[in-house]
């Protein structure tokens, strides 16, 4: 679709909406825990990794509420899209990722926090 139709979207504000739908999916079951953190997309992670991160690029990342800051998940966009084989595979793994930084953020498993979510994807 032409940028000057209504309806079209770029592909970084398609990937923001699947980021939406998988936090309001968790929010319907999660809403007082999640209260207050914030989620974002980020195109890349940063150079630095944190201590905790060995090998590879990370796809998402939690960050503990500090210093009056709130506690805030952050999906790496451009490390997602490169995983996935299809828009589909997309979402699942979008989806996937927000479980995963959730569940960290909670100190539970992932198949806790979303019954719904598959490890062997």
């Amino acid at each position: 679709m032409p940028a000057t139709m209504p309806a079209y979207r770029t592909r970084a504000e398609r990937f923001d909406d699947l980021v939406l739908d998988a936090v309001e999916r968790l929010e319907r079951r999660w809403a007082r825990q999640l209260d207050g953190t914030e989620f974002a997309v980020e195109d890349v992670p940063p150079s630095n990794p944190a201590p905790w991160e060995r090998g590879g690029v990370p796809l998402g990342r939690y960050f503990p509420a500090d210093a009056g800051l709130p506690a805030r998940i952050v999906v790496y966009r451009r490390p997602v899209e490169a995983r996935a084989h299809d828009p589909l595979d997309l979402a699942d793994l979008v989806r996937d990722v927000v479980v995963e930084q959730v569940a960290h953020m909670l100190g539970r498993s992932p198949e806790d926090v979303d019954p719904g979510y598959d490890a062997g994807d």
